[in-house]
């Protein structure tokens, strides 16, 4: 469902996004890169019907580089979950360091942000629900949350110290 209305996206506490991603560094050696690209929908699958693991939710982007953006109710779900033997994502890593390892064919990368109530804003317009807003609530930008500022503020600025988005 597109809203039409600009949004903002709210969530509550401390949350974690991970950004991950793979680069084909040889796109024609096909045999190495696929299998690592498999991995991940069996993980974001596993995630999904388990979410008591912590995934709130992610989006995809593909191209030469790979981008993956997830956003966890806590970096310690995440890091639960990275090491975890009976989940999807340490044999798929092993897996992966056995076959590739450090050979140039494919490359792995990722970095986690740990993001703290009030340190974050978000403004959707003309957008169904995307990124912080699937994680979150999105509710509308109007009456104190209407610029990055307000809302960086938590709504908090003062009507004269609102100013408007850029």
């Amino acid at each position: 469902m597109i809203h039409p209305a600009r949004m903002t996206a709210r969530i509550n506490g401390e949350f974690a996004v991970f950004l991950i991603g793979m680069r084909l560094n040889r796109p024609l050696a096909v045999h190495r890169w696929l299998p690592t690209m498999r991995a991940m929908p069996a993980m974001l699958r596993e995630l999904y019907e388990r979410p008591e693991l912590g995934l709130l939710s992610h989006e995809l982007w593909f191209s030469r580089t790979t981008l993956l953006v997830q956003y966890w109710r806590s970096v310690g779900q995440l890091l639960d979950y990275a090491r975890a033997r009976e989940a999807a994502h340490l044999p798929a890593w092993q897996r992966f360091n056995r076959r590739i390892g450090t050979d140039g064919s494919v490359g792995i990368w990722h970095e986690t942000y740990v993001v703290a109530p009030g340190r974050f804003e978000n403004v959707y317009v003309n957008m169904p629900a995307f990124g912080l807003g699937k994680a979150g609530t999105l509710v509308e930008a109007r009456a104190g949350l209407q610029s990055a500022a307000a809302r960086l503020a938590g709504g908090k600025l003062a009507e004269g110290e609102i100013q408007a988005e850029a």
